[in-house]
């Protein structure tokens, strides 16, 4: 019987990581892209930080074509839109019937995204939702999920955080109230192992740096000598 296709609305993070991986695990949907929206002047995903690069071996490593959708940033509403236009019309020509998002709790991030899918040929699935964060953190903790802190708001998670390995002693050390899966938008990652990648992703902590008021820490690609 053939499945519906899916794309996985993707980051770099780990929730959208373990989105591939849930989708595959329950086995309704074929996973045939990776939709991720790229900074045109950074060439990086915003507020992740993670670079083209990055996203092309995290690709690799899954085993899922990566689609990427360069616009501005800030991204005024009618760029977007356009550019969304374009997806749809190519989702529409592949077949394909959904598009997952790593949504965990927040009502209006999930009505926003079921808002801009409405009248369209794709519809939204959150296979996160629902679930508590500490438990899914620990859960992707358990499975082999390990990623990179690539960026922290100041206003909610101290500096000396972004860099950092989302791991167990991470997940311990954050204060009460931080969200262990940064669904507040405290923190962001870069999955670099995981069930959902054929083999983990050679990564090295690079330079701190601040932008419009927040902590960026750079990942590079780990090149073998010789």
């Amino acid at each position: 019987m053939t499945r519906p296709k899916a794309l996985v609305s993707w980051s770099g993070g780990k929730d959208s990581a373990w989105t591939l991986h849930t989708l595959r695990q329950q086995g309704d949907v074929e996973v045939v892209g990776l939709l991720t929206l790229v900074d045109d002047g950074s060439h990086r995903v915003s507020m992740h930080a993670v670079s083209i690069p990055l996203l092309q071996k995290q690709a690799e490593a899954a085993g899922v074509p990566l689609w990427m959708v360069s616009v501005p940033d800030p991204c005024p509403p009618e760029v977007y839109a356009a550019a969304m236009a374009d997806v749809l019309k190519r989702a529409s020509a592949e077949g394909i019937s959904f598009v997952a998002f790593g949504d965990i709790f927040l009502e209006e991030v999930r009505s926003y995204r079921e808002e801009r899918l409405q009248g369209t040929v794709l519809k939204p699935l959150f296979p996160l939702w629902g679930r508590n964060s500490l438990e899914l953190a620990r859960e992707m903790l358990a499975a082999g999920v390990l990623a990179r802190i690539t960026s922290v708001d100041p206003r909610l998670l101290a500096p000396s955080f972004v860099g950092s390995t989302f791991d167990t002693a991470f997940i311990d050390a954050l204060p009460s109230g931080v969200d262990a899966c940064g669904e507040l938008g405290e923190f962001h990652t870069f999955a670099f192992a995981g069930p959902m990648f054929k083999e983990r992703i050679p990564v090295m902590p690079g330079a701190v740096s601040q932008n419009h008021g927040f902590y960026f820490a750079d990942s590079t690609l780990h090149r073998a000598e010789g």
